[in-house]
This record gives structure tokens, sequence and C-alpha cells, in this order.
């Protein structure tokens, strides 16, 4: 028998399936578009993107021979949500993380209900990146949708409507709603009825791990999978990629280098903090039963990469482009600053407004030392988070890396300079799929997660900080500092009419 982890990103959903000791059997993956029909606005297709998952899951499963898949979970992309009618059709495209149309609402609707109650309720500060700021934004402008609203689905239990169970959403996906009451681990009452949802149009919470449901053996058939496979609870994206790397103890965290750069740091104990709430630090459920997390993030990660190549690169685009792009970069910290807004940020500012900039550009600047400065900035801005944390009595002494960011090395020293932090490789980079098919493991045979996480989980090597290079990023924090600061108030001057493009 075997486990398969579902991982749905933004650009692309992957499977992957294990035994039972963690040894990786089979993988297939399939990308999809983000389609961009409005400035600021970034939506992906819901049925493009469940088909494209079962045919992931078919492809995988497949290849698995006579260790048949038993129990599949999934990891899921945050915040974007399908609205279906009635009958089950999808009336309208999905909005991911980086649509910034809510901005509007993010910023005034929780001052009516009240921001330090919607942080007590949520573990959550405002932003346009969630889902509750869509939702309202659909029921202002798009009343025909609203108005035949029967059910609300954010991927994961999107993709258990499709596998043909009931579908249930893991605590942590639920939270990045913003609709969840993270101490309850219930839909609140009262933000539905401030936003004007009934909770059985959600999917019911349930904690990562728990069984779900059985999967037709129609579907069963046709995916390749194990007569009587089970649908288990998985998570977000993030949280369950920290599983998937063994980042669930104090002091350790996961590095998720994607479409955005993430760290996920995991608590014994829910953490509700005024230091936190000011630096939109959140606080919810990791994907490690009755274990809690915090989110340091910038929308724009890797997605910067892909501007850089569709702009500037000279060659061909191919599989390995990233790769060939990266090996490029200089060894040495640029002499350039870089502001790496081109999205809305993330933590510690939220800020959908001020915009990307690069400073000390001269004739003598070389491509290669712009995309530097770009990722160095990246960099700088998850330092500003990693001191708050600090500060607030989280420390991160080391990091373990994942996503498509953890195979190239020159990328990862990058980091680990900036941060003066040690950053572990684990053998298995795709820890979304690792983490998800570890729950669907733990669910159906009852093993310890301390366990399996001891068996399934292997560091391969760890890349540690290069001493002058730290000396000279903890210098260039400072500057970094002063460099939002400094154009922050100019926004409303020079860009008044300023919409991040999407990514």
């Amino acid at each position: 028998m075997s486990y398969l982890g579902l991982d749905i990103g933004t650009s692309g959903c992957k499977a992957a399936a294990f035994d039972h000791t963690g040894q990786l059997l089979a993988t297939a993956s399939q990308a999809y578009a983000i389609r961009s029909p409005q400035a600021g606005w970034a939506e992906l297709d819901s049925v493009e993107v469940g088909n494209a998952c079962l045919e992931v899951i078919r492809r995988t499963a497949t290849q698995c021979g006579s260790d048949l898949v038993t129990a599949l979970a999934i990891s899921s992309q945050g915040e974007a949500f399908t609205v279906l009618d009635a009958e089950g059709r999808v009336l309208a495209d999905a909005m991911v993380s980086s649509d910034s149309r809510a901005t509007d609402l993010a910023a005034n609707w929780p001052r009516t209900f009240g921001e330090a109650r919607l942080y007590a309720k949520t573990g959550h500060t405002a932003h346009p990146i969630f889902s509750l700021f869509k939702l309202l934004w659909l029921r202002e402008n798009r009343p025909d949708i609203w108005s035949r609203a029967a059910r609300i689905h954010c991927f994961e239990d999107y993709l258990h409507h499709r596998l043909g169970v009931t579908p249930a959403i893991s605590l942590s996906l639920a939270a990045r709603t913003m609709l969840l009451n993270v101490r309850e681990a219930n839909w609140d009452a009262e933000i539905l009825t401030a936003v004007g949802l009934r909770a059985d149009q959600l999917a019911r919470p349930v904690a990562p791990g728990t069984p779900v449901g059985m999967i037709p053996e129609s579907l069963t058939q046709s995916l390749g999978l194990a007569p009587g496979a089970i649908v288990v609870a998985g998570g977000h994206d993030q949280v369950c990629a920290a599983l998937g790397v063994g980042a669930i103890r104090p002091g350790m965290a996961a590095l998720g280098s994607g479409t955005v750069e993430c760290i996920t740091v995991a608590f014994a104990a829910r953490v509700f903090d005024l230091s936190l709430q000011q630096a939109n630090l959140c606080t919810y459920s990791h994907a490690a039963p009755g274990v809690f997390a915090t989110l340091a993030y910038h929308l724009t990660g890797g997605n910067l990469i892909r501007w850089f190549l569709d702009e500037f690169d000279q060659e061909p685009a191919s599989p390995d482009a990233y790769t060939r792009l990266l090996e490029t970069l200089p060894g040495e910290p640029t002499s350039l600053l870089a502001l790496p807004y081109f999205t809305p940020s993330g933590t510690p500012y939220f800020d959908a407004q001020t915009p990307g900039a690069i400073l000390g550009l001269r004739l003598t600047t070389r491509r290669n030392e712009i995309l530097r400065a770009l990722l160095e900035g990246v960099a700088l801005e998850i330092g500003i988070n990693l001191d708050l944390m600090q500060a607030a009595g989280i420390p991160v002494r080391e990091l373990v890396a994942t996503g498509g960011g953890a195979k190239n090395e020159r990328w990862l020293q990058l980091k680990a300079d900036v941060w003066n932090c040690r950053i572990h490789l684990p053998r298995i980079t795709e820890a979304g799929c690792l983490g998800t098919a570890l729950l669907a493991c733990f669910a159906q045979t009852g093993r310890s997660l301390d366990s399996l996480l001891t068996e399934w989980i292997q560091i391969e090597r760890t890349i540690e900080p290069h001493p002058q290079r730290v000396a000279i990023y903890e210098k260039r924090r400072a500057s970094y500092r002063h460099l939002y600061a400094a154009l922050q108030p100019l926004t409303p001057q020079l860009f008044p009419h300023e919409t991040h493009p999407n990514p």
C-alpha cells in the first residue's frame, strides 16, 4: 500500500506517492495559468485546476504498481475559493492570494467590525489576500453570483467535492479565510453574519489527519486508486510543507521558496501577542495536530525570477531556465539596494500600494547584479520579520528548505548569509506532498506522528552562513529599512493611482 499527497499551488499542481517507509514511488505535475482580466486581478479557472489535480492523481497512482494508493490528503494554496451553485456548477474563477481587488475593503471593513475583535477571533490581521475581503468584494460587485452561491470551497474541499466525498476543510486552511474562530476551531458566527454567509455554505472544519470519506468505486477505478481509498484532511500548503520537513518544534522553521517566499514557524500553543499583531504575524493551526504556527511571507518570491526571465532573458525558455539563470548570480553582495514590491507585500507591512524600486544603478551595472539585488531585497524583507519574531521571543535558529527554490544552493546561500542562519536541505524537497502523504499514512495506520517523521524525513546537507557576507548584510539591513521608510510616503504623490500588476 502507498499514500499520496496532492499539492495545489498557484501556478500548478503536483502529486507524489510514498510507501509505508516514506520512500518516493511516483510523482506527476501539471501547470495551469493565472488569468488577469484587469489590473490587480489574479484568478484561476477552478474547473481547470480540478481537472489537472485529478489527472496528476491518476498519473501518480498508476505508476505505483502493486503498492496501490489507499489514502490521500491535500495541501492547498490559501485564500482562493470556488463558488458553486446548488447543482455543483462553478460560478466564477477563484481569486488567488495576489489578487488585490479587495484592498479598500480590507482597509475599511475591519474598522466597522473592530480590528482587535477580528484579530482575537481569527489570529490574523486584515489584508486583501484573505478570503473574507474577497467574499465581501464578490457580494458588493457580483450580486448575480452571490445570490446563487450554494457552496463556497477552498481548493482542498473543492477537490473533496471532485473526489466524491462530503467536503471538509482542515483547520489551517479554514483559518486562512479569516472566517474561522481559531480559539473555538469553528466558523465564527459573528463574522459569517457580518459577511452574509451561513455555516452550511462552507465545509466542516476538521483537524489535520482526520479521515474525511471514502472515494466512490467508480472514481478509484478511473484514478488507479485502491478500492476503498480514503481522503484525509491535509491543510494550508505552508504548514503542510513545514510538516513535510519536520519543522514542528520551536527554533526550527520551514523555508518555502515558491511563487511566494514564506517562513513557517511552529508554536506549542496559541500565541496572541500585541507585537505579533502589529507586525501582521498570524497565529493559526499547524498541519501537525495540536501544534500552532505563524507565517512570515512576501508575495514577491519565485515569481520575481519568472518576471526577470520573461522580460530580460536572451535565451529561449527551457525546463532548466530557472537553474541556468540563478547560476549566473554574482557570488558576492551587490552594491545595489532593491525594494522587491512587485506585488502587494506580505508581513510585516501589508502594503498593497508602494511599488518596487532599485537604487544604485550605473552604466556599469550588469544584468545578473540586478537579479541578485532583487533576490537580496526579498531576503532582507523576510529578515525584518525574523527580527520581529526574535523580539517577540520566537527565535528562528535553523531553517529547512522546501519547494522549487530548495533545489538551488546559490540562492539558498544568499539567504543563509542575509539571515545569518543555517539552512538544511532535506532528501525530498517537495515537502507539501510528503507532509500530506504523511498525514494520510498517520490517519490510516494509526502510527505516531513522531515515528513517521523520524522514518520519512532525512536531511542531506546543510548550508552554513558565510561570516564575511553576513557582516555586509548586517549593515545592509538598516539601509533597507530606511529605503522602505523613505519610499512609502512618496507613493501617493508619485503614483496616485498605483495598482500592483499581477505576478
